[in-house]
């Protein structure tokens, strides 16, 4: 699984890249990928192998939402080396999203704010993209538009159109960027929500995964875990960015308004993952996300009861390489420590 010699020019390509403004850049790369002719998807060895919420997936790592917002290149990520991939997020009508600049390296910090706000095509054009054989596990993240006037409507709806083209729904109530949307993890709109998704969910359709904040406190997540249980929640994703922000950011873009991710969310989203292992006490798969850039960091969320893994802002950083390079070397660690594969490890770290 060593990263084909056009992905490890990635290091001479960089700073051509860093030169732009960075949601330019990020357009950019989207459209190489479509345009640049890639290696198959890589043949992973079985330890990677693991069932979660019915699907199998080939490795535990995924590329998270945000990155192809609109299905344009779900097709090459996965030959980039994903196990799976997270398109959107997705509302049912288009929109352009906040105003630019809404994207800010923090190079310094290895680490992105961005405050997009659901900018997207919508989910009818999506959908388009999506029809047809997938090969691979292909997740769609649905959210709400920003002006919608019933937001649990708009997910019901989300969920209903985009069944079909899905292996799975992702419902994404924890971005910072969208006013109030984050009230929909609370005690009095959760659980309607998640009955609105229930009942929107055709018979046999995909699984249901939930994407919570990383800023919730111990009791939010408790609250949280029963409402997922009572509503039919198939997995949790943990978690999306944070509106907090570490002292120790160095950045001249840290005070942006916005999502943080990268390398400084990592230790609050590892955190956050723990309490919702304790909260679920087993009960519903983790899926971790934020602050994950390498091998170390995703056998890390594994053994605290992950049983995958999702990346975005590390590949700003490390390049179309990083995916196959983590699991190249993640099927180094499982073997190093005698396990058979990832889940015989998923909460071995746990006391």
């Amino acid at each position: 699984m060593t990263p084909p010699r056009t992905m490890a020019l990635f290091p001479l390509v960089r700073p051509l890249l860093f030169a732009l403004d960075p949601e330019r850049a990020h357009d950019l790369s989207l459209a190489v990928l479509r345009a640049a002719p890639l290696p198959p998807a890589p043949h992973f060895p079985p330890s990677l192998a693991s069932t979660v919420a019915g699907l199998r997936f080939p490795s535990p790592v995924g590329l998270a939402a945000g990155y192809d917002k609109n299905a344009q290149a779900w097709h090459p990520l996965l030959r980039l080396g994903f196990g799976s991939v997270e398109v959107g997020t997705l509302t049912p009508r288009a929109q352009p999203g906040n105003p630019r600049p809404r994207l800010f390296r923090l190079a310094a910090d290895r680490a992105v704010v961005n405050r997009f706000g659901f900018n997207n095509g919508g989910q009818a054009a999506a959908l388009d993209r999506l029809r047809g054989q997938r090969p691979g596990i292909i997740g769609v993240n649905v959210g709400a538009n920003k002006d919608s006037a019933d937001r649990i409507a708009d997910y019901a709806q989300g969920v209903r159109r985009m069944a079909p083209a899905a292996d799975y729904l992702t419902i994404n109530i924890s971005s910072p960027n969208t006013p109030g949307l984050r009230a929909l993890q609370g005690d009095a709109e959760l659980p309607e929500l998640l009955a609105a998704v229930r009942e929107a969910r055709p018979a046999g359709g995909p699984p249901v995964f939930l994407k919570v904040a990383p800023d919730l406190t111990d009791r939010e997540v408790d609250a949280m875990v029963r409402a997922a249980l009572d509503g039919g929640v198939d997995a949790l994703i943990v978690a999306n960015t944070t509106v907090s922000r570490p002292n120790a950011l160095r950045s001249p873009h840290a005070g942006q308004a916005g999502g943080l991710s990268g390398a400084p969310l990592g230790p609050l989203a590892l955190d956050r993952l723990r309490a919702f292992r304790v909260a679920c006490g087993g009960r519903l798969p983790l899926i971790a996300a934020g602050g994950i850039g390498s091998a170390a960091d995703a056998y890390a969320r594994i053994g605290a009861g992950a049983s995958l893994v999702q990346l975005y802002s590390a590949l700003v950083y490390e390049g179309p390489g990083l995916p196959r390079r983590i699991a190249r070397d993640l099927a180094g660690l499982l073997a190093r420590d005698g396990f058979g594969g990832v889940e015989d490890a998923v909460g071995s770290g746990c006391a």
